[in-house]
Parts: C-alpha cells; structure tokens; sequence
C-alpha cells in the first residue's frame, strides 16, 4: 500500500506503563543487540495508568506474611475464578520484583524508623502487606523506569496510536501493528519479531471512572479484532471511592486510595451514618466490590450527599497521620472543596480496573504467534475481583516476563514476515471512514454510552437491563459508523481522537455486557440480582468472547484448579 510509512524493529511494545517498560528493560538485558521500540499513545513516563497508582504494591514480605497467604488472599478475593499458576506466579514473582525496583531501578520506598520496608493496610488481605511511597506509588516507578529507558538505545514512538493487529501473508502469526501518528495524521505500519501488548485497560466507558479520558481499551479491541480470546470480561472493578465535585469537572471519578479505609476510614451515608457492617463483617475492609455494591444500594435508596454520592471520613483519626501518610489525598480533596483531615468527603463507585482480558499464558504468549501480552490487556490473573495493590504487581512482574520470552522468541528464530497488505488497507480505511461522511455529534454518543453502561451493566445488572444495554450498544455502534469528522487537519486531530476512542469502547462495552449476560450467577465484581447466589465453587467457569464477523460470541471453560480447591488453602 502507498502512502504510509514502514519501519522494522524486534520487538515493538504498545503502551509505555509498567508493564512495557519493564519489558522494554528485561528485554534489552536479556539481548542488548535488540533493536526495541516502544510506541505510545501519549508521551513515554507521562502515559498510562501505572502512573497514577496511589496506593502500593503487594508483596509478602512482612512478618507473618507468606507466598501462601498472599495467593489464599489473591484466590479468595477472585472468588476461585483465577488462573491459579498465574495468581502464583504473580505472588511468587512479585518479591524478586519489588527488591528489583528498589535495588537495580533506583526506586525508593517508605520505611520504617528501623530502616525496614513499611507495610500500610489494604482491604480484603489479612496481612498488611502493601508497600508504598507514600500515596504517589505509580509516579516513583514510572518516574525510575522510564529515567532507565531513556539512558538505553531503546526507541520511542511517543504520540503513536495502535490501530490494528496485522497478521502475516500466510494468516499465520503476528507481522505487526498499524500506528496512527498523532502529531501528523499519518499512518505508519511497524514490521516486528514480537508485539507486546501492554496498552492497558481503562473501562472509561462508565458514567464515573478512575483513568484518564485518553484510555480507551484499544488494546482489548484490537484483539478481539485479531481473532483472540478474552476471559471473564464481565469482570470490571469498581473502586469505591472516586472523588465526586460535580459533573462538570474531569476530577469527578478519580481515586481516593484505598489505603484510607484501610487506615480506619468510614464510609457514611447522606445522613452520615455508617452503613457497611449491614453487608460485610470486615465493615470497610471489605473487597472493593463489596464495598461498591453497598454503596451504590444507599445511592440508589436516595441516602446520599449533594452531588448523589456518599461519603469517605477521617475526621475520627488522628490528623497528624492522615496528613503524613495520605499527602496527596489531603491536597487533592482541598483542590475541589473538601476537608479530608477534618470533615466528609463525597465519594462514588468508580469504574476502576479491567480484570478480564486476553488469554494468555505463563511466559505472556498469546494463541497468535508473534504477539505477547501483560498487564490490564490480560485476563486470568485476578480472577472476579482484584485486590488493590495486586495491579500495579501484575504489570511489572509479567510485564518483566514478557521481556525475558520475547527475546528468547526472537533468539531461537521469530524474524521479520511479509503482512497482509489487505489487513493493512482495510487497518487504514477503517480509521479513516469517518472523514466520508456527514459530522455527528460524539458528545451525545459519549454520554450515552456513559449513561447506558453505568445503568444497565454496571454495579448491579440482571436479564433485563444486560439486554436491553446490548441493544442501546449495538445501536451506538451503527451510530458511531454513520457519524463523520470535519475533513480538516488530522495532525493532533481530538475530534478523530474521539471517535477512534468510542469505536474502541463501545465495542468492548459490547464484550463485557455480552460475558455478563452468559455468567448467571454473582460472583466478585459480577452482580446478578436476578441470581444474587454464588453459584457452585467447584464447578466454577470462565467466559471466553470471540469476535466474528462482528458478532460476539460468549463460551465457557472449567476452571482448573492446579493448587488448590474451594475448601482448601494453602497458608
């Protein structure tokens, strides 16, 4: 095809979080003659949520803690829906990871005045394991991958958009990916070894959610596109304590951290009365979907503040130790208004973290040759429910995995294949079909999609809504196909941006209520009211959704219990 740009490298690595830092790192140790590329959507370091982690990370550590207790935690909290190798190998990996950051990357951790790790509390672990640099974990990470990248001769493509998985000529494997520079509005075709994908979830597609509105589940999209599998994709995490200052404002729906709860922190009603310990024994120590779910059951009973949501307080606490250890909470809740340290803060349920996603396997191989996976694009690893502080641990343990089996991939033979050159065209005219018909309104569709999601396939979802829900979807999509772009200039075109965005979303809105309609049961993050029952643990299963010809197919797999069965622990 003429007129776009092509290019070669070993490994190219979609998304510049922790996940594909790390493995642009694992990688170019494990073969410093590789030619690697990282290609992201906004600017390397300052993209992606690992950034914007908050709270910490996950490591059995501590005194009385174990590798055991840590994945009993990891396996209860998903409900027994987890791949239990890889919830092992996440617990397992994550020690020689968190000593890695602070020892070869230059991270720097909080401490104890005897010079040991400190350890704060999180919700749904019954140990306190969670290290921490202070609330602004994801930025010292970040911050020290990426001052290691840019000392290396790794490539970046900053302000580059993933379209398309391209497959080889043969159909085969994985040739490379199609980019969207976003500074020109041109196209380029990247020839690779190996593909990671690390692009992130980001289920922007709620009415309240945590990541930034650049996050759009590209990568989950351009899979299903591509013919893979994903797991469980009715398992979406909503945090219970995003930020509510009304809905003009883009602060609305990010983090308040966990840690607060796990510090003593109450959750109350509109009439400020605590209300947890109606559903849970661990009161707000609960797993985030406990918690969520109670919440949203007062929203919807009409007991709530100003602005429809509840309330998170510390003002019981002491206020020396709030200040300390939650700085930059304590700063952003006085940005909008509220007193964190003395006074109630407004919070909601938050569309938070993507728990199913592709398939894939120990060494981060996809079913597709040539393409790897790792971080919040993969499904398995949480099972129905993650606990906080395991996120940012999953990125950077499998994400340092796929760095490893990547070049290995490339060393024993993975080379260079001609591509599709029809995938390619159809990549391209995809993306710009919009420019050929008449301008729509995105903004309407947008708060639509927002609407329909938070209603019918959020929090609380039974028969009725999920279809009704996959109904308003596929009508948005037809929408969303009809609705064109002002021919004008593409360089740093937001309007293309949007639409390219929305494509994404809503076809995996269509995954996700697809996956729920199948799971008739309640398990984790997934809350039927037409089943509110757990189903069987022993005969647990995961959804599997396809993509053919544009319609979504939904199966199931048994869980495989390889270490341990409901009944059973290990620790």
């Amino acid at each position: 095809m003429s007129g776009i740009e092509r290019h070669e490298t070993d490994l190219l690595i979609l998304g510049s979080g922790g996940a594909g830092l790390l493995a642009a790192l694992h990688a170019d140790d494990k073969d410093p003659s590789l030619k690697i590329t990282i290609a992201v959507k906004g600017l390397l370091g300052k993209s992606g949520c690992t950034r914007m982690v908050q709270g910490g990370y996950n490591v059995a550590l501590a005194p009385g803690d174990s590798l055991q207790r840590h994945f009993m935690d990891t396996i209860e909290g998903g409900k027994w829906l987890n791949h239990q190798e890889l919830a092992w190998r996440l617990v397992e990996g994550a020690v020689e990871r968190i000593i890695q950051l602070e020892n070869r990357w230059g991270c720097f951790f909080d401490r104890n005045p005897d010079g040991k790790l400190h350890f704060k509390a999180f919700a749904g672990q019954t140990v306190d394991r969670t290290v921490h640099k202070g609330d602004l974990t994801g930025i010292e990470i970040i911050n020290r991958l990426a001052e290691q990248v840019w000392a290396r001769g790794i490539r970046r493509l900053e302000e580059h958009r993933a379209l398309a998985l391209i497959p080889a000529r043969d159909g085969e494997r994985l040739s490379g990916v199609v980019l969207l520079d976003v500074r020109t509005g041109e196209f380029r075709f990247i020839a690779a070894k190996a593909v990671l994908l690390a692009t992130g979830g980001g289920p922007t597609m709620y009415l309240y959610h945590t990541p930034s509105g650049d996050k759009s589940c590209d990568g989950l999209a351009m899979a299903l596109r591509a013919g893979l599998k994903l797991r469980d994709m009715e398992m979406v995490q909503f945090h219970p304590t995003g930020l509510i200052a009304g809905k003009d404002t883009r602060i609305t729906g990010t983090i308040i951290e966990e840690g607060l709860r796990g510090a003593g922190g109450h959750i109350l009603d509109g009439s400020g009365e605590r209300f947890m310990h109606r559903y849970d024994p661990r009161n707000e120590r609960a797993t985030r979907d406990i918690v969520s779910r109670g919440m949203y059951d007062q929203m919807r009973a009409g007991k709530t503040g100003p602005n429809g949501g509840v309330f998170i307080t510390m003002k019981h606490l002491d206020p020396a130790m709030v200040r300390r250890q939650f700085k930059g909470m304590v700063t952003r809740c006085a940005d909008v208004g509220f007193d964190l340290v003395g006074g109630d803060v407004e919070v909601v349920p938050t569309a938070h973290y993507m728990m199913g996603g592709v398939v894939f396997d120990l060494g981060c191989r996809t079913s597709l040759p040539g393409l790897f996976a790792a971080g919040e694009d993969t499904g398995g690893v949480h099972g129905a429910n993650r606990l906080g502080g395991n996120g940012v641990a999953n990125s950077t343990v499998y994400g340092g995995i796929a760095g490893e089996t990547m070049a290995a991939f490339v060393k024993s033979g993975g080379g260079i294949v001609a591509p599709d050159e029809a995938a390619i065209e159809a990549a391209v005219a995809d993306a710009l079909r919009p420019f050929s018909r008449k301008p729509g309104d995105l903004n309407d569709l947008r708060e639509r999609l927002y609407r329909l999601m938070w209603d019918d396939v959020g929090i609380v979802r039974d028969e009725a809504g999920l279809t009704r829900g996959q109904k308003a979807l596929d009508e948005l999509a037809t929408e969303l196909g009809e609705a064109g772009l002002p021919d004008t200039t593409r360089a740093f075109n937001l309007t293309w941006a949007d639409w390219l965005s929305l494509d994404s979303l809503i076809l995996t809105s269509r995954a996700i209520a697809a996956a729920a309609l199948k799971r008739d049961d309640s398990r984790g993050a997934h809350y039927r009211s037409d089943f509110p029952e757990t189903g069987s643990l022993e005969r647990s299963e995961n959804t599997v959704v396809t993509l053919k010809e544009n319609r979504i197919a939904v199966t199931t797999e048994p869980v495989a219990f390889t270490r341990v069965r409901p009944g059973q622990t290990l620790s």
